[in-house]
């Protein structure tokens, strides 16, 4: 993901909600949904939505919300799958966004996420999806790994994009599943496609900045996609590799290490 991403694609990190909310009724979620988009359609800005296609996005229909607009609306549902669900059913990109902010991950099943998948049309929505709600359920290293064989642009991107959210978010998982990554990684830093190579790109700096010790495996892995040839390879290697091993990076995961209880 470039670095320069629109704050819709790279959201604070979530805040942890009640896991068990109270059931929502699922007969008024479509007047539930009805209300909200009647509410965005109020605060929305065509300006706003002419302003997508200068980061790439595409969208057949968008009420040009901001990403604060989009959070507050999305805290003022709370936990409501059903409306998520009917969200998703409005094709207003706007609505996607909040539609995964809303979304229960216990409730997520591999059906669900595939059949989303397929209507990924743009990496912001696609990476909204993968912080906010596909990292926190159960098959988010499952998809992560085969999304990545996917040949829809958006849909790879998703697995990579998800691994970039799992190194920065998943905090319990040991090193060797980052390391089970890497692999991937160089396999697909010949995907020449521009929402690939960069997700590609973005999940090897998040894995190289966990620790010291990912970080050293991240670096022989960006060496190893250096000799590949490819446009994409060598942009993905000496980017990444520039980050992994900046004076910055390293003093920050010393400084981790050094903290570590012994």
């Amino acid at each position: 993901m470039s670095r320069r991403a629109t704050a819709a694609s790279r959201p604070a990190p979530r805040r942890r909600r009640d896991p068990t909310p109270p059931p929502q009724d699922p007969a008024s979620a479509r007047e539930r949904s009805r209300a909200m988009l009647a509410r965005m359609e109020q605060i929305g800005s065509p300006r706003g939505a002419e302003k997508l296609s200068y980061w790439g996005i595409r969208a057949a229909r968008s009420y040009g919300l901001s990403a604060p607009q989009m959070h507050a609306l999305a805290r003022q549902a709370g936990r409501d799958h059903a409306l998520a669900l009917e969200l998703w059913g409005c094709g207003v990109h706007d609505a996607h966004h909040i539609a995964a902010m809303v979304a229960d991950p216990a409730l997520v099943t591999e059906k669900l996420m595939e059949r989303w998948a397929k209507d990924f049309a743009s990496w912001d929505v696609v990476d909204t999806c993968c912080c906010y709600l596909f990292i926190y359920t159960p098959h988010a290293w499952k998809k992560a790994v085969a999304w990545t064989r996917r040949p829809e642009e958006f849909v790879k991107r998703a697995g990579f994009s998800t691994m970039a959210y799992l190194a920065v978010h998943d905090k319990a998982a040991p090193d060797s599943k980052f390391a089970r990554l890497l692999p991937i990684i160089e396999r697909e830093a010949r995907d020449e496609r521009n929402f690939v190579r960069k997700a590609v790109n973005w999940a090897l700096r998040q894995i190289g900045k966990r620790n010291l010790r990912l970080n050293r495996r991240a670096i022989a892995a960006g060496e190893r996609i250096r000799p590949q040839g490819t446009r994409s390879a060598r942009w993905i290697a000496a980017d990444a590799l520039r980050e992994l091993r900046s004076p910055a990076v390293q003093k920050r995961l010393a400084g981790r290490a050094r903290k570590r209880p012994r």
